[in-house]
């Protein structure tokens, strides 16, 4: 709990601060991007076996 307490006080720059947030955010949209993939693949792999 200290060390997530410190890191909100340690007063990151505001660079560093946003180079963490633009990967976050592609961390997520690569996330959302891989389960659409995935849903796609496999409503045709079902479709195919039909």
């Amino acid at each position: 709990m200290l060390a997530l307490l410190h890191t909100f006080l340690a007063g990151e720059s505001a660079a560093a601060e946003g180079k963490k947030v633009i990967t976050g955010m592609l961390i997520v949209g690569l996330v959302i991007i891989a389960v659409i993939a995935l849903g796609e693949t496999t409503h045709w792999l079902r479709h195919r076996r039909r």
